[in-house]
């Protein structure tokens, strides 16, 4: 029996017929991105809020969607802390990501070969307005 070794990060990703520029270096906007990911902490889904002293049912509460249907869970003060964070934690990284995916597709359009087009696409074609 014989085991190879094969690098991924050093060979390029061929995609169909053809091949991936690997050399595209990401620009400082897109690796500052990436370093504000590392930054995030726990997250989590869902929204989560504090009723008013007078309103019934549990003081905190989470909420989010399973299935198409919304979940209701009551938490602790100190749960709810932690959620509140975990979900804006969550918001960012959602933000984030939609930033890294345009810039991904600013990259991709400008640096690697397409079809021939009578017309340019528009920026809204290519998700970057």
């Amino acid at each position: 029996m014989s085991i190879y070794t094969y690098y991924l990060d050093s060979q390029p990703r061929s995609v169909f017929n053809g091949r991936v520029n690997n050399s595209v270096e990401p620009p400082p906007a897109y690796r500052e991105l990436a370093r504000q990911l590392t930054q995030l902490g726990l997250i989590s889904q869902g929204s989560v809020f504090e009723r008013t002293p007078g309103q019934q049912g549990s003081r905190y509460v989470w909420t989010r969607k399973v299935k198409a249907k919304t979940v209701t869970v009551a938490l602790s003060e100190e749960q709810y802390y932690w959620l509140k964070q975990a979900v804006a934690n969550q918001r960012k990284l959602t933000r984030i990501m939609a930033k890294m995916q345009k810039l991904s597709r600013k990259i991709l359009f400008e640096n690697v070969p397409g079809v021939v087009r009578r017309k340019q696409l528009t920026k809204k074609a290519l998700g970057l307005n």
